[in-house]
Formats: C-alpha cells, sequence, structure tokens
C-alpha cells in the first residue's frame, strides 16, 4: 500500500551541496517507487542573509566565512563539480564565481509552492545560479527560472517589485532556526525524522524505507 511522506526540504538557493542532497533524494524517491507518494515542501534558509547587494567572490567568501584556504576552498569545489556530474548537473564554478542574496528567490519559491510548481522551480533555480552563473537577486534571472518551471514570468516580476511573501518568508525562517536548523540541506521526514547535508541516495532510501516500515527511531 502506499504511504504518503511529507519532506521538508530546508535548503538555499546558494548551497552547492543542496542540489546535491535534492538530486540524491529524487533518485532515493525513485529507487522507493510506488511505495511512497512523496509531497516535497522546499522551505526557506539563508546562508548569507546580510549580503550585500553586489554579492561577494565566491572563493572570497568561504576563505573569509570558513577560514579555508584557497586550496582546500579549490578542492570542495572540485569535489562538488564531480559529485554535480555524478547525478547529471552542472557546476560552472569559476575564478569570478559569485555569491549574493537570495531572499527574493524564496519569495518566488513561496509562490510557486502555491502554484505547485515548486520543484521545477527549485531546479531552475539551482542552474541559473550554479550553471548559468546569473545572480540570484537579478529580478531579470529570477523570472527566466520563473518561466522555465512553466510560471508566469510577468507576475513574477510583479512579486519581485513588491514586498510580496517577504512576511511569510521571514516566518518560515525563524520557524526552522527555533527548530535547531542551523545547516542546510536539512531534510526532515514527516516532521519527526532528519537527515542532514548532501548524503548519497541510499542513506535516503534507507531513512525512507525505515520510516514507512515503522522502524525508524531517531527523531529531531
Amino acid at each position: 500500500m502506499t504511504q504518503t511522506l511529507r519532506i521538508d526540504f530546508v535548503s538555499d538557493v546558494a548551497c552547492p551541496w543542496c542540489v546535491i542532497g535534492l538530486r540524491s533524494l529524487l533518485q532515493a524517491l525513485d529507487a522507493v517507487g510506488d511505495e511512497v507518494k512523496a509531497e516535497i515542501r522546499f522551505q526557506p534558509f539563508e546562508l548569507n542573509p546580510n549580503m550585500a547587494p553586489e554579492g561577494e567572490n565566491t572563493a572570497e567568501h568561504v576563505q573569509k566565512k570558513y577560514g579555508s584556504s584557497r586550496e582546500r576552498s579549490d578542492a570542495t569545489r572540485q569535489a562538488i563539480k564531480e559529485s554535480g556530474e555524478r547525478f547529471g548537473f552542472t557546476f560552472n564554478y569559476g575564478p569570478e564565481s559569485r555569491i549574493w542574496n537570495t531572499f527574493d528567490a524564496h519569495r518566488l519559491l513561496h509562490w510557486a509552492g502555491l502554484e505547485g510548481k515548486q520543484l521545477a522551480l527549485k531546479e531552475a533555480l539551482f542552474k541559473s545560479n550554479f550553471t548559468d552563473q546569473r545572480p540570484t537577486n537579478d529580478p531579470d534571472a529570477l523570472a527566466d527560472a520563473a518561466a522555465e518551471a512553466g510560471l508566469d514570468p510577468a507576475r513574477a516580476r510583479r512579486i519581485l517589485a513588491s514586498d510580496e511573501f517577504a512576511a511569510e518568508v521571514r516566518a518560515e525562517e525563524e520557524q526552522w532556526r527555533r527548530n535547531g536548523v542551523q545547516a542546510v540541506p536539512s531534510v526532515i521526514f514527516n516532521q519527526r525524522w532528519l537527515v542532514q547535508g548532501g548524503q548519497p541516495p541510499h542513506v535516503f532510501e534507507q531513512a525512507i524505507r525505515e520510516i514507512i516500515a515503522g522502524t525508524a527511531r531517531e527523531a529531531t
């Protein structure tokens, strides 16, 4: 018998491991097949809520924020690229890559959830940011991603030109912070069980199978 599974995927458009985590989760759900009817809800988390409008160079930002050496940062980005390739996703990191504020992207994702197109927009935003290297706070890039996801780009532009859904996104961000989410991706199943990080598919698959079998023990 098919079981319904709520999945809250807490993540940021600026998080490369969130791309890996999502692709891995989707592969795990494919493996489980008809045993589960998954309802994925993308929840907002900003890695850099105070980022200036002009953004920051990715390598410089990582070194400053995490204290990583240039060599270690380069090695991490190479590992991300290789992981992306295994899941059919292209990370086009370069010396001029930048990190931007993502609040407006989260506002569009909230709207997409009301339209039943969150997954499509999430994937379009990941592609726009990491593959096409377009700013996550640029209205043109965001409207193009909305169109790619099958949403009305004119409606997207009206949202971006206003404060629509800003209060909702801030409230959701605060809720997840109160719930203890401090890193992304954080994937919560049925509002009880947590899998954190860009885990391989078998980790997500095992968690899902244990949950639907009633044998999962570790709750958030």
